[in-house]
This record gives C-alpha cells, structure tokens and sequence, in this order.
C-alpha cells in the first residue's frame, strides 16, 4: 500500500473518532498512534496535518494535537446584530461649528485601486516595473543591518534623514536646517497632520479648485471647511487668494506649486512671492505638497525651488514625500517648518502615532545615499516623458473631441475637459466595462464643478502598451456616454 494510501486510511480513521473527543480536548499523542495502528510517525503526522487543513483538529508544536471548536456547517448564516443605531449617531455627529464630519474617501480608492483585468489609467503610484524594487530590497536588507535598527528612532525621525530632507527642500540656499523637519509616515499623514495642527475644527481652510482629493477628503475627515480658489494654466491667482481670505477668514491655504494634480500646472515665478505675502498679510500659513518634485520629465528643464526654501518667516509648512517615485509602501515623508508651529505639528504626529519605524527611515536613508538613487530617478523622468507623449498621440488620434489645454512636463497625468453635458460617473463606469479605469473630475473640486473633466494617468500603466490599449477602449466607452457620441 503506497504512502498516501496509508495516510488517507489513517485520517479517516481518525475522523470517524471524532467524536469520542469534546472540543479543546488532547488526543491521544503520536506516539500511542504509531503503536496503535502500527503506521510510521510521518505518515501519523501527515494524517494529523490532514484534519487540521480540515478544521477538525488544532496542532500545537510540543505540545500535540486537539480537537477543534465545531464550524458552522456551509451556509448557515449568524444571526446579524442590529447596527441601524449607528446610522443616527454618525450623522449627529459634527465639529463645534456645525460641520458635519463625514468621510468620503471615494476620491482616493479610485486612484488606490484597481479591478483585475482592468487597465489602471487612473491610478496615482508608479507601477511595479517602473518601481525601485532591487534598490528597494538592498536597502532594506542594508538597513537591519544598521546598528540600532530596531531601537525606538527619535520622535522628530532620524537625523541623517532629517538632514537629507532639510538638503533637499532648501536647497541651494540652504535655508531648511535638520531641526526644521518632521518626518512623517508618507504625504498624505503629512497633510493631514498639517492641516490638524493650522485649523480649528469648523474652520474654513482654503484649497485650489481643482485640487488633489487626498486634501480634501483630510480636511473634512477633520470638520474643515474647503473652500475653492481658482486654479488656470498659471497656479493660483493671488487677487482670487486675497479675496478668499478676506471672504472666508481662513488662516491655511493648501497648494501644490509644481505640477499641481490635477492640472500639472507650475505656479508662474510672478505669483510665487505674492502668494506668501498674501497669506502672511492675512496672518494665515501656507501648506506647501511638493509632491511631484522627483517626478519631473526628462525635458522639465530647472525646477524653481521650493517655496519654503525662499520663507525666511516661517508662512510656508512644507510637505515632502519619496512614495510617489517609489513604492507606495515606502510611507516616508517629512513635514518642514519654522517658528512655534514646529512643535504643534510634533506633538500632533505622536499622539496620532508616535513615530515613523526605525527600520523603514534607515531604509529610505540608505536608498537616497545609494548610487542606485539618481539613476532611478533619471530612468522615470525619460520613462514619464516617453509615456506623456505617447498618452498625448494616442487622444489626438483616438478622442481629438477631449479638450487637452495643457501638457504637463512633471506628474503622471493629463487633465482633459470633457464636452458639456457629459456624465462623468456614467463615463467611468462605461469605462470600467470596457476595461479602463479613469478618475472623474467631479472627485478634484471642493465646490461644483465648473465643468465636466476627466483626470487620465500614464503613469500607473503596467507597460507603455497599455496606455494606447487604455486610450482605445476609453473611446469605446465615451462612444455610449458622450453628449453625440
């Protein structure tokens, strides 16, 4: 009798005794096994092994085998509470100011994820192929290495990664010192911390319209009140800037200066300082996401600098992150600052979560000082150029009625208007069943939109195939949806 044979013959032998057994009680122990049904001990182990894959029985090392907690049988259903209760407490709940604090964050699952079998056009991380996986993998591997590794990192990050942080935000002119930077847990806790630690809960807190729906699904998960300030091919208008604050009697404003998402439009040299003195004017901060910064196209030519690297007054709170041209499981981050708001924004960061893993920052320190770092930046800002031009051929040639205004030289994305009339929603499921997903513009405004848009990303592609396959069966979809089409 062969070895399996023998095995199954002992598991249902097993089986059938059971019920001798109440639940949580010992059986007998593999050795009384072996003798009793004169069977080796590695076929009484793998029979044991089958009734544990089972569920009838629970294996403990060392200790031996017992009789498992009975399962309900297939299909039956568990009686569900009743939660209707949760319903009235939930919507009761708002900020002292009467804001509801509702959180939708319908605008980041759609750029999160992806169906299988679908084209990701829509999505916000560079994907697998494009991402630092080796360089990812010798740094991690270099990091435990690392005296100290797993020891309690200090509550403000690293310092060596703090000062690399401080290098890169202030750059030549060296105005961000190591004791200017946080370290965060990625952009997006960055933003939220910000914004936590600027506004009241109730407050108004003054965004560009369109914007990024991380910020505004942040700032009304903390009771905030967005308010939109006009975006155009220039960043924001610094008339439209003061009127809102003097409209609204925010004290933040939260603004993507280079590349902005979803416009990838770059804030004009001429607004730069006009944008600072309108909010120090009005005694308000600037949160500053300079998300894109490693995400320039090979032909961006010079990038300006940060503005918080030209904020000797401490107006601008900077946020920084290395997800975006990695992996979006590298949640490192930094938050830069200057003047009492320093520590607010670091006492909020550790009651929320105390600190950032050690062993993440000495990982994201040993990737940026590793020789593996430029060159990986250097192969995503050709890869990037390389992908926005074939997105760009393939609308022209495949949906020439989308309005493309601008052509972004940083960023993964083009923000395209769609015709008047347009049903966005309908538009992204129709996609969707033709195997393309795409974020609506609908998702990008604090306010009514002031038209309909269609937010495409070329960076998240698994290949440089499947933009043009996307674009293609994206037409299939706006053929049933489009106002004529």
């Amino acid at each position: 009798m062969s070895e399996r044979s023998s095995v199954a013959e002992l598991a249902a032998s097993l089986r059938s005794e059971l019920d001798r057994y109440s639940p949580g009680e010992k059986l007998p122990s593999s050795r009384a096994l072996v003798e009793r049904f004169r069977a080796s001990p590695v076929t009484v182990s793998r029979a044991l092994a089958v009734l544990a894959a089972e569920g009838l029985v629970v294996t403990r090392p060392g200790v031996g085998a017992f009789r498992a907690e009975p399962r309900p049988a297939p299909g039956a259903l568990q009686q569900p509470g009743d939660v209707s209760w949760q319903e009235v407490t939930l919507s009761a709940e708002t900020s002292a100011d009467q804001v509801p604090r509702s959180v939708d964050a319908s605008g980041l699952t759609t750029t999160l994820e992806t169906p299988p079998g679908v084209l990701d056009l829509g999505g916000g991380y560079l994907p697998p192929g494009l991402q630092p996986e080796k360089a990812l993998a010798d740094a991690l591997a270099r990091a435990g290495r690392r005296p100290g590794a797993w020891r309690r990192p200090p509550l403000e990050g690293v310092e060596e990664l703090r000062g690399w942080f401080a290098r890169e935000i202030g750059g030549r002119s060296g105005t961000v010192a190591a004791e200017d930077v946080l370290v965060t847990a990625g952009g997006q806790a960055a933003l939220t911390t910000a914004l936590r630690a600027l506004a009241a809960p109730g407050a108004a807190v003054l965004v560009e319209s369109p914007t990024y729906p991380g910020i505004l699904a942040a700032a009304r998960a903390s009771g905030l009140r967005p308010v939109p300030v006009p975006v155009d091919a220039h960043g924001v208008r610094p008339e439209l800037l003061a009127d809102a604050f003097r409209a609204s009697g925010a004290r933040v404003f939260v603004c993507q200066p280079l590349f902005q998402n979803p416009t990838g439009a770059v804030l004009a040299p001429e607004r730069r300082g006009e944008v600072v003195r309108v909010a120090r004017e009005s005694g308000a901060f600037v949160i500053e996401d300079d998300f894109a910064r490693h995400l320039a196209h090979q032909d961006a030519g010079p990038l300006p600098p940060a503005l918080r690297a030209e904020d000797p007054d401490g107006v601008v709170v900077h946020v920084r992150s290395l997800s975006k041209a990695t992996s979006p499981s590298l949640r490192v981050g930094a938050l830069a600052a200057r003047g009492p708001v320093l520590e607010r924004l670091r006492a909020i960061q550790i009651v929320d979560s105390f600190f950032v893993p050690r062993p993440l920052q000495e990982a994201a320190l040993e990737l940026v000082g590793a020789p593996a770092w430029p060159r990986h930046l250097r192969t995503i800002a050709a890869e990037l150029r390389t992908r926005r031009a074939l997105m760009a051929g393939a609308l022209a040639a495949e949906l020439p009625a989308l309005g493309l205004d601008h052509l972004p030289r940083g960023g993964y994305h083009l923000w395209l208007r769609l015709p008047d009339g347009t049903d966005e929603h309908a538009l992204m499921a129709a996609a969707l069943r033709a195997g393309v997903a795409v974020a609506p513009g609908r998702s990008y405004f604090a306010a009514e939109s002031p038209a309909p848009y269609l937010r495409l990303a070329f960076g998240p592609a698994a290949a440089e195939g499947d933009i043009v396959e996307g674009v293609r069966r994206l037409r299939t979809a706006c053929a049933y949806t489009l106002p004529g089409g």
